[in-house]
């Protein structure tokens, strides 16, 4: 199925990813006649969790934080680490023998007859099928402020983000009211003069819900309405978690959010109120959108820059499907455990596409 220069591999499936969604979808397909190869970006086995910041776990234990076929195996950290996940995800390729090619950087696809061309830099596949499981992370989103380009301290995404280390003693804004921008102001409040800024109000779960409670809750959220009954009124996979980091900060009397600023300035930023703030870093903890650049040859990108799916299933491409996005491609599809059931649905939609 290898590709050699301009010289086309002919290829049933080809998912585009290697992170958690890609093995997912590659799981259940391995166990079809069909030829399969992923073409993943990175380097190495990990997928985004390979550029989590430092400090960065999961919400459950590693029973509720597994794959298809194999579970998490269990570490000294509880809960799994980055690391832990980077690890796992790598033993998973090994284990069921996955067919990943990289790094490769796909840079476009067309409809050419009856196949999708996938073309990277030096390579290309005819493929019969594509499965698009790229994920978020190579698409930070920053909202757009006045006086963005006029900020003379430093900006990132928490896409970048690594540790608290190079902001200690610095004046920080860390913007964003979900898990994210929770946790790394909770450690950045340790080391600097820290200001969390959200656009509304965080909503904090109870101490003792964790992934596993949230997906328990989402799961019978699903039931309900696939059953035609009013679904239960419970937590949402973007309310903030209380991991032991932020519980700290809690403690501390440090974990209160302020409304947004309205403007940056050259040394800071304003208020609603008109007030300033001199600040030397802004970290955005503000969300990412879905990475699909390489879909845009076959004009299946809607203007909302998702793509029309009925389930994973693109309604105006027949040959492509996509898995992980989050809520639009499948209950709790961007995490690890969720991913199990539309993984599993796409495997069998494909196979029996191609057995039409």
């Amino acid at each position: 199925m290898q590709s050699d220069g301009n010289i086309a591999a002919n290829v049933d499936v080809v998912i585009v990813g290697g992170g958690q969604a890609a093995l997912a979808t590659a799981y259940f397909l391995r166990r079809t006649s069909l030829s399969v190869v992923l073409l993943d970006a990175e380097q190495s086995p990990g997928g985004a969790w390979l550029h989590g910041w430092d400090s960065l776990r999961l919400f459950s234990s590693a029973t509720w934080s597994s794959l298809p076929g194999w579970q998490m195996p269990a570490s000294e950290n509880a809960p799994p680490s980055r690391d832990d996940v980077i690890g796992y995800l790598a033993k998973y390729e090994q284990r069921y023998s996955l067919p990943v090619t990289r790094p490769v950087w796909v840079e476009s696809m067309q409809a050419v007859d009856d196949r999708i061309m996938v073309a990277a830099k030096d390579r290309q596949w005819r493929a019969k099928v594509v499965v698009s499981a790229t994920g978020n992370w190579r698409n930070p989103f920053i909202p757009e402020l006045s006086g963005a380009h006029n900020f003379a301290g430093l900006q990132i995404h928490s896409a970048h983000y690594t540790s608290p280390a190079e902001f200690a003693g610095k004046r920080v804004i860390v913007v964003g009211g979900g898990n994210s921008g929770a946790q790394i102001f909770a450690e950045i409040s340790e080391v600097s003069q820290a200001i969390w800024a959200t656009m509304t109000e965080p909503r904090f779960l109870p101490d003792d819900i964790d992934g596993q409670a949230l997906f328990e809750q989402a799961t019978a959220r699903l039931k309900a309405i696939q059953a035609g009954q009013p679904p239960p009124v419970t937590g949402s996979l973007g309310d903030i978690v209380m991991v032991p980091s932020v519980k700290a900060a809690r403690d501390r009397g440090v974990l209160r959010a302020t409304r947004m600023f309205e403007r940056l300035t050259k040394s800071g930023v304003a208020w609603p109120d008109n007030s300033e703030s001199d600040v030397d870093a802004i970290i955005w903890c503000t969300g990412f959108r879905p990475a699909l650049d390489h879909l845009t040859g076959l004009n299946v990108i809607n203007a909302n820059g998702r793509v029309d799916v009925d389930g994973t299933h693109s309604t105006k491409e027949p040959r492509l499907w996509l898995v992980g996005y989050g809520e639009w491609t499948g209950l709790a599809s961007a995490t690890i455990i969720g991913v199990t059931r539309t993984a599993r649905s796409t495997a069998m939609e494909v196979a029996d596409f191609l057995k039409g």
